[in-house]
């Protein structure tokens, strides 16, 4: 903390102390009065003085502060009034830490005699109070502020609205290193502040950074559409007139009625850094969609050489580089576009006329008043530009709307080799969309051959499916053919055609065992029914074939070969009565002899039955085993 310089007086009733405390906050002035004690805090500076008298607070206190002059003023009552304040020209005395009234020595041993009866209860005593924490001492030491000799204040360089001011940061520098990025602002050259930035912000820029804000660019995109309150609504051709809120006429109330005298080449670069601080305006308006955060102050002094690095610029296009290398290197949205739009607005910005340009230092003063340690910008430049701008005259600000619509800034004025980072990201960018199109159209590729794969499959698994069908049903004509039991009827028995399908013997309610779409299981069980009535009618096969039957001749083919195919949906088919003689009948001896047999396969379901005596010794094998 600073030790500002001070003096003191006196009347009869009131003692008076003027405390110079310039590039302050007025809003964060904090005093302590207790009789001999006086305390003042106001950032970076603390005052603690010992007074020979007592002072009292009252409510008849009062206190006034000159900006211009940085001094604080405060009248205080005595609490005898008519006493008479000893030595307050003193003033080194009156910064000594207040002193014991006691004649006790400062060290003195404590420790009780052994074996007292109070030595246990002074020792727990002694241990409690190391353990409480101790208070902070604010008797610090104390130096004096001896003010810059003339001599002295010409060796320090200016700086400043108008080059103005020196030796501000000499006793701020510490308090102050927040604000401004020059290390050591009252002994460096503008030669080494210039090339001093250039290379901070060479240093800065992040290639990774903009190339992701380049070919990532939707939020870009939404904050270039955004229109900020200087430009026009598309439905008016005019922009609107400005109007100050009572906020801002209340401001402008307090600011002090003052002339500049500027000569001919400091108003020229007076201009130039008005138009740096009005780009970094802009910009900030801008990325933040006219709604101001907690990071607008550092916005507005990061992307301004001039209050950053208390640039003085000599040409428009020097500024107009400063602001783009800036705009690409420090704030959260680093795009190229948005510093042509932020030079268009601000273009807008001089041409709608000095009543807008006042608006907006308004707007910069308020952001930096209520921002500690920014507030050291306004009284260095912002306050200053204020009373300014309201002197000078409107055409010659809305001159520089001209020279701003035709400035020409490229990427490659900015010396950070833009356009060959953005050529290499573009090529990444290609060969990626391309390695995607690859990976595409060989997932594309493999997806198509797994449906070839799988239709094929299926029309294979269809063509075996029917062919297993077919097979199946040349398996049922064959098996059906190749029947183990071949019916032959007597009489008009083959004439009533009863050779029907029959089922394997289960019950009734069991599942079908024929084909799909063949007949009903009513209908199976009427085919049943009359096949086993008729059954019991006389059906009969013999053991053995009868003395004198002739042999029908058929040794080319079996006959239970000649067995009726069953198809699916189709009636009975018919014997061939034909290839079977009619025998007669049988003699009472040999019916004796005769049985019924019935082959029910589990495979198939027909029913064939056979009199023995028509089969020949090559038949033996359609007979089942008994």
């Amino acid at each position: 903390m600073l030790t500002p310089a001070f003096e003191l007086s006196q009347d009869s009733d009131f003692l008076t102390l003027m405390i110079r405390v310039p590039y302050t906050r007025t809003s964060e002035f904090d005093l302590y009065i207790d009789g001999e004690d006086f305390k003042i805090y106001a950032k970076p500076y603390f005052l603690r003085l010992t007074l020979p008298g007592r002072i009292v607070e009252d409510g008849r206190e009062k206190a006034s502060f000159d900006i211009e002059k940085g001094v604080f003023t405060l009248r205080v009552p005595k609490e005898t009034p008519g006493q008479h304040f000893e030595g307050l020209q003193m003033l080194t005395s009156l910064l000594a830490p207040k002193g014991s009234r006691s004649a006790k020595p400062l060290v003195e041993d404590m420790e009780p005699c052994a074996g007292s009866a109070g030595a246990d209860l002074e020792e727990e005593e002694q241990e409690g109070e190391e353990e409480e924490e101790e208070e902070f001492d604010w008797q610090v030491e104390q130096t004096m502020y001896t003010e810059s000799s003339e001599e002295e204040l010409k060796q320090l360089q200016k700086y400043g609205f108008g080059s103005l001011r020196s030796g501000v940061f000499s006793r701020l520098q510490e308090e102050l290193s927040d604000v401004i990025d020059v290390k050591d602002p009252d002994s460096a050259l503008p030669a080494a502040r210039r090339s001093g930035r250039q290379a901070a912000e060479h240093n800065k820029f992040d290639p990774d950074h903009y190339l992701a804000d380049l070919f990532e660019d939707e939020v870009i995109q939404s904050l270039l559409r955004f229109r900020p309150w200087w430009s026009p609504e598309q439905s008016q051709n005019s922009p609107a007139p400005i109007e100050f809120s009572d906020e801002d006429k209340e401001q402008m109330r307090k600011f002090t009625n003052r002339s500049y005298l500027l000569d001919k080449s400091t108003r020229y670069h007076v201009w130039l850094s008005l138009v740096d601080i009005i780009l970094a305006y802009a910009y900030e308006i801008r990325v933040t969609e006219g709604e101001h955060s907690v990071e607008s102050p550092w916005n507005i002094r990061k992307l301004s050489g001039t209050l950053c690095w208390l640039e003085t610029y000599h040409s428009l296009q020097d500024v107009l580089v400063s602001f783009g290398r800036r705009a690409v290197s420090y704030p959260l949205y680093r795009h190229f576009s948005l510093v042509t739009s932020a030079i268009r607005d601000a273009a807008r910005i001089f041409q709608t006329g000095k009543a807008c340009v006042l608006k907006c230092l308004l707007d910069i003063h308020k952001i930096f008043r209520q921002n500690d340690p920014a507030y050291i910008l306004n009284d260095l430049y912002v306050t200053d530009y204020c009373v300014w701008i309201q002197k000078v005259k409107s055409r010659h600000v809305t001159a520089l709307a001209e020279p701003l619509q035709k400035a020409t800034l490229t990427k490659s004025d900015l010396g950070l080799e833009l356009e060959e980072l953005e050529a290499a990201g573009a090529l990444v960018e290609q060969e990626q969309e391309e390695e995607e199109e690859e990976d595409e159209e060989e997932e594309d590729g493999s997806s198509s051959g797994e449906e070839s794969d799988s239709s094929s499959s299926s029309s294979s698994s269809s063509s075996s499916s029917s062919s297993s069908s077919s097979e199946d049903g040349n398996d049922c004509q064959t098996e059906e053919q190749s029947a183990d039991c071949v019916i032959v009827n007597t009489g008009d028995m083959a004439r009533k055609n009863l050779l029907q399908p029959q089922p394997a013997p289960a019950p009734a309610q069991g599942p079908s065992r024929f084909p799909r779409g063949g007949t009903d299981t009513g209908r199976q069980v009427q085919l049943i029914q009359e096949l086993g009535d008729r059954l019991e009618e006389g059906l009969k096969i013999s053991l053995a074939q009868p003395e004198g039957t002739p042999s029908t001749g058929r040794s080319a083919e079996p006959e239970c070969q000649r067995g009726v195919e069953l198809e699916k949906g189709s009636e009975p088919a018919h014997t061939h009565s034909s290839s079977t003689e009619q025998t007669p009948a049988p003699s009472a001896a040999t019916a004796k002899a005769e049985r019924t047999l019935l082959n029910a396969r589990a495979r198939r379901n027909p029913l064939l039955i056979v009199k023995a005596e028509d089969l020949d010794s090559d038949d033996d094998d359609c007979l089942p085993d008994l």
